[in-house]
């Protein structure tokens, strides 16, 4: 008789995932938003939320307008540049909502740029609310001012929520000395203090968001979104990426 599976324990309670737009993007027909890396993404949402993890999604909008571009390749002012990218992780956070409802899972999207019709005004308390209410909560609009990253997004909010980790999901399984793909010699680090990313000063984040992971003591998991169920392993503190504390 074969015995019953062992029912996984999630290592985090409360969690923030950092997305990138460009992590929903075909990169072979440059389709902004591919329905199957979408459902992709969403099943593994969905994993964890289905541990009883409380998840908080933070994505960016590369994938359609990234307001720094925007504004050397098409001369867009950069303030101007900068709204215009919150309102791509608009678009982009209402595609997750889309996806994550049809896999039965309760969703809030919360923006930090009042649009009533299409999702929730930012509010900490409010927000709090619903991950007890054992709701996905996705935030868009990144902080609402311009000159702001949604990496810094995600710090801020993981700070205000009291998030016990922010994983940054990325297109590489760690973070290294130097870039791997450049330098076949390069050296993943398995965990790293903020002290020694700051001095080697290496690209994990801005450094405003870094700051505030740091001055508020968040750990920053960095994995690589395409590995099998990698969301679900960063949940469980299975994964193979680089820990920054």
């Amino acid at each position: 008789m074969t015995p019953p599976r062992t029912k996984q324990r999630p290592k985090f309670r409360r969690i923030v995932l950092k997305l990138s737009g460009e992590a929903l993007k075909n990169a072979t027909s440059g389709e902004p938003i591919d329905s199957s890396i979408l459902d992709r993404v969403c099943r593994q949402i969905k994993q964890v939320h289905d541990l009883g993890v409380q998840v908080c999604v933070v994505v960016g909008g590369g994938n359609i307008f990234r307001g720094l571009s925007g504004n050397s390749k098409h001369g867009t002012d950069r303030t101007t540049g900068d709204y215009m990218g919150m309102l791509a992780t608009v678009i982009n956070g209402m595609a997750l909502m889309d996806c994550l409802e049809k896999l039965g899972v309760q969703v809030r999207v919360m923006t930090a740029i009042p649009m009533e019709r299409i999702a929730e005004p930012y509010i900490l308390r409010r927000a709090v609310r619903h991950l007890e209410k054992k709701r996905v909560v996705i935030f868009v609009a990144g902080t609402g001012n311009p000159y702001f990253s949604t990496d810094t997004t995600a710090a801020l909010r993981a700070s205000e929520i009291g998030a016990q980790i922010l994983m940054k999901a990325t297109k590489v399984d760690g973070v290294y000395d130097k870039d791997p793909k450049k330098y076949p010699d390069a050296r993943k680090y398995k965990t790293l203090s903020y002290l020694d990313a700051l001095r080697q000063r290496l690209n994990i984040m801005d450094s405003t968001a870094f700051s505030l992971c740091m001055d508020n003591d968040i750990p920053i998991l960095v994995f690589d979104l395409d590995a099998p169920e990698s969301i679900l392993k960063a949940s469980l503190g299975q994964s193979s990426g680089t820990v920054v504390k």
